[in-house]
């Protein structure tokens, strides 16, 4: 994959993955957070959750990390004068800590599974909670498109990410799947784009559109056998 014209693609986007402010409130409310919580939205785009999460936790200090910078450029003139979030340029792998919260979605997978959950452990202050998104099979027995989805990445039955999360020293507060509500608020504005682009694309990007393209449409074959799940567990 050419990243740099995927990256043209998702630039021009207020959102890079599927889900919904619903999928932050829900997930906020799970974690009781104390007045004066430390929320870290981890690989946060440009910045689509972050006005969610000061909408669930208003006296919460949310701070919201993002390795791309054009990204990082996005989202800073959204909150610029926010009284509660900040937005700066650092690597998922080494966030700073501690935070009661940490927010990662669609993200997590960049480190692996139990890798991400380790890492995010390790910057969680005691008793913090972490929710995150992970593509998931909703069946034992996926059919080859829904595993072709996910083109080679290891991804399991929601089941064992559940086994995953607690054998990494956390306790499962609650989980669900991102909605199709959360899925179609990425992709329509995807192909929005991707047509604005289009006429005037290089060959790599055209090829990127048409890659983009395809997921949704294939997207729309499996998404009763696969998506997104999102748990939202506490650190023991």
């Amino acid at each position: 994959m050419d990243w740099d014209s995927f990256f043209i693609l998702h630039d021009g986007l207020l959102r890079q993955g599927p889900g919904t402010a619903e999928d932050v409130a829900w997930a906020v409310s799970l974690a009781q957070l104390k007045t004066g919580a430390r929320i870290c939205d981890a690989g946060c785009g440009t910045g689509a959750d972050l006005e969610a999460l000061s909408r669930a936790a208003p006296d919460a200090q949310i701070l919201g990390i993002e390795k791309r910078h054009s990204f990082v450029e996005m989202a800073l003139p959204r909150f610029a004068g926010s009284a509660n979030i900040s937005v700066t340029e650092g690597d998922l792998a080494a966030l700073p800590g501690p935070f009661d919260m940490i927010w990662c979605a669609g993200a997590l997978y960049f480190l692996g599974l139990e890798g991400g959950l380790q890492t995010m452990r390790g910057v969680l202050a005691k008793g913090g909670v972490l929710a995150f998104s992970e593509p998931a099979f909703f069946s034992d027995s996926p059919s080859d498109a829904a595993r072709a989805f996910w083109e080679g990445y290891e991804t399991r039955p929601d089941a064992e990410i559940g086994a995953a999360v607690e054998q990494a020293g956390f306790e499962i507060l609650g989980q669900r799947r991102v909605s199709d509500a959360g899925w179609h608020a990425y992709f329509e504005p995807l192909k929005t784009r991707a047509a604005e682009l289009r006429p005037n694309a290089d060959e790599k990007l055209v090829e990127i559109l048409e890659y983009c393209t395809a997921e949704a449409e294939a997207w729309s074959a499996v998404r009763d056998q696969t998506g997104y799940l999102l748990t939202v567990a506490r650190a023991l």
